[in-house]
């Protein structure tokens, strides 16, 4: 799956956490690259080894979960989604996960290029696709479906 958002040039990109509710420890999207509000996103989450979850998983060998990765797609796909005017004030919430596939392990220190395209977007739901993505290489891929509450 290819996910290569259009990308807008002059629009001036915001801070994820100007568009999505989420704060830390849970905020998984450190900057957003390409912004085409309601269609698609790109954006960077730098693993730096000191999120919490690494204490678990795993000792001796930090990996970052794989459903973190799902989240962090996620995150992405809500600001896509809030960035357009008729979302504001909403709150998308996962209402599902389709084909995903794990392609490689991510682990602190790299640098996690994620990308999200909105397949279907109506007032009360929506889809999309996202992938989350090493140097180029992928490492997740997955459709999600949310709901708008």
């Amino acid at each position: 799956m290819d996910i290569s958002p259009h990308v807008e040039p002059h629009i001036e990109l915001p801070q994820p956490i100007e568009v999505i509710p989420h704060r830390a420890p849970f905020l998984f999207v450190d900057e957003i690259t390409a912004l085409v509000p309601g269609v698609s996103a790109q954006g960077i989450w730098r693993v730096t080894g000191e999120e919490a979850f690494f204490a678990g998983h795993f000792p001796g060998n930090p990996t970052v979960p794989g459903v973190l990765l799902c989240e962090a797609i996620a995150q992405l796909g809500a600001v896509a989604v809030l960035a357009d005017e008729r979302y504001a004030g909403k709150l998308p919430l996962f209402a599902g996960l389709d084909q995903v596939k794990f392609r490689s392990r991510v682990s602190p220190g790299d640098t996690v290029e994620l990308s999200v395209e909105m397949t279907r977007l109506r007032t009360k739901s929506g889809a999309g696709v996202g992938a989350a993505k090493l140097a180029g290489k992928l490492a997740v891929e997955c459709k999600m479906m949310f709901v708008m509450v």
